[in-house]
């Protein structure tokens, strides 16, 4: 809220240098702000009585969009790649996905890697979770596991993320 939006009787009021000047009556606070030519705005609505400082309100807001914009430019974006391999994988094969899931794991992404099962594999999901074990044994130098090899469906998959 600002200027004749606030709608209390007194408030805290804090000076555009930042010195508490006590709790005045929104009358006087509203003087002192166009005296300065400045906004009066409420920082702490919850507060007893309400706190309101005298700033330029256009200006704080720019610093504000400003700040954020810089967060958001520093904001590290994880993605989540997927390697699917099936039970019966050759060894070559195997290392290409391994390859690949270094790959990903240096540029900062997590992984899923998934055991796909088809017809009646299903029924020996042991296959598919030491098939698992070995893969992320052979990422181990890159990457810490999340959970253990979970089924699901036809699915048997392990999430690893990067050092």
């Amino acid at each position: 809220m600002i200027n004749e939006e606030i709608r209390d009787k007194e408030v805290r009021l804090i000076g555009p240098d930042g010195a508490q000047l006590g709790v005045v009556s929104i009358k006087d606070a509203m003087q002192k702000a166009e005296e300065a030519s400045l906004d009066l705005v409420k920082i702490a609505p919850q507060a007893t009585p309400p706190v309101c400082k005298i700033m330029d309100y256009g200006k704080y807001k720019f610093e504000i969009a400003k700040r954020e914009k810089e967060n958001r430019k520093n904001q590290k974006v994880v993605n989540t790649k997927e390697i699917r391999i099936s039970p019966s994988i050759d060894s070559n094969d195997f290392n290409t996905k391994v390859n690949h899931a270094i790959k990903f794991l240096k540029a900062g992404d997590k992984v899923k890697i998934t055991v796909r099962f088809r017809g009646r594999e299903v029924n020996h999901s042991q296959i598919g979770a030491s098939l698992l074990e070995k893969f992320i044994e052979a990422l181990s130098e890159y990457s810490s596991t999340d959970k253990a090899p979970k089924l699901e469906g036809r699915n048997m998959f392990v999430v690893v993320s990067p050092k």
